[in-house]
């Protein structure tokens, strides 16, 4: 499939698209989404979404990071909108993967957006020292310095709880995430629009969305150890699928292609 990087975005388009996906990776794998999410992104668009990858560096401030996001998705529009959609209307979803959803939640909350809704995959808020592996040791060798993402992950609960607008909400958590802080986002949503926030529970890990195809050839004869790639590649699918076809049904229930 043919991406081009437009305004700095990436971006892939079918003939007649009939919606936008706006993607934003997690905080290691952002920087390059059109590689890092290339299944994912490209079964969605053969389904007639036109996606814009949003890539990004992940710093200290979680802010700033959400208004370049913005601004960058923005400036891909215009030119969508001039050369490609011309007149046609199309609705457009937030699609996030862990910190992904974090700076979509962010837009959503700090920005006046048009958006039909927001799908969030494996959303996590820890702080840094969590999040950011050996950050203990460095701090160490600096004696009080004090380092946390802005806003912090409590101003970003508030925020949301506060300010977050997009009405109509997907949270997909899978089984066997240890990072996963879905359930209390799903809280905070459904007080905030407690009939359009909706939680799917799906197999997979906190990697799920970024497996990529798996070429796995039997040699000329079937070993044990061919059978053993052929289970791998399958599970691989079935979890890959069903992800996908989680989006693509909430996105569209009745099948209607929007």
């Amino acid at each position: 499939m043919n991406w081009q990087e437009i305004s700095g975005n990436w971006i892939l388009s079918p003939l007649r698209p009939i919606a936008i996906i706006h993607f934003l990776g997690g905080a290691f794998a952002a920087a390059a989404p059109h590689l890092t999410y290339r299944w994912l992104l490209e079964n969605l668009c053969r389904e007639g979404y036109l996606v814009v990858a949003t890539p990004f560096i992940n710093t200290f401030d979680h802010g700033a990071i959400a208004q370049e996001a913005l601004t960058t998705f923005e400036q891909g529009l215009i030119y969508l909108r001039k050369q490609v959609l011309t007149q046609q209307y199309l609705p457009i979803y937030g699609l996030g993967h862990s910190m992904g959803c974090k700076v979509h939640l962010l837009i959503g909350s700090l920005y006046s957006v048009e958006r039909a809704g927001n799908i969030f995959m494996a959303f996590n808020n820890y702080p840094a020292k969590r999040s950011i592996p050996l950050l203990d040791q460095v701090i160490s060798f600096s004696p009080g310095l004090d380092v946390e993402f802005t806003p912090s992950p409590e101003e970003v609960n508030r925020l949301i709880a506060e300010r977050y607008q997009v009405r109509r909400n997907l949270l997909i958590k899978f089984r066997n995430d240890t990072i996963d802080q879905t359930r209390p986002l799903t809280e905070t949503l459904r007080q905030r629009f407690p009939d359009m926030t909706s939680l799917q529970i799906l197999k997979g890990s906190h990697t799920t969305p970024v497996a990529q195809d798996i070429s796995w050839r039997p040699g000329n004869s079937f070993s044990p150890l061919d059978a053993l790639g052929q289970f791998v590649k399958q599970e691989f699918y079935r979890d890959l699928e069903q992800l996908k076809k989680a989006i693509l049904l909430w996105i569209d229930p009745l099948g209607r292609r929007i």
